[in-house]
């Protein structure tokens, strides 16, 4: 599994971004963090590809899907990095 540490920058305020706010459209997603098009869509993608957002119809505008984190898998990645870290700084002090 990928790590925080690996992702984009993009991908990480993204995700982040729909942790907090919950289903937002690629449009909002950009209004609100003031990103290019270009730069969410790929964030977007990288997060699908990693399965920590999932893409759900929009019910009020069908041309405008909504993207939702998936707050379980980020949670996983969330603590693998903690968990590095942690070994990390164990094996400095060992050394």
């Amino acid at each position: 599994m990928s790590s925080l540490k690996s992702m984009p920058k993009s991908a990480v305020v993204v995700l982040y971004q729909l942790a907090e706010e919950g289903p937002m459209s690629p449009k909002d997603i950009t209004n609100t963090l003031e990103l290019s098009p270009r730069t969410v869509s790929f964030a977007l993608k990288f997060l699908l590809t990693l399965k920590l957002c999932r893409k759900v119809p929009n019910l009020t505008d069908m041309r405008q899907p909504l993207y939702v984190a998936d707050r379980d898998r980020a949670r996983e990645l969330t603590m693998d990095l903690q968990r590095a870290k942690a070994e990390a700084a164990v094996r400095r002090v060992i050394m």
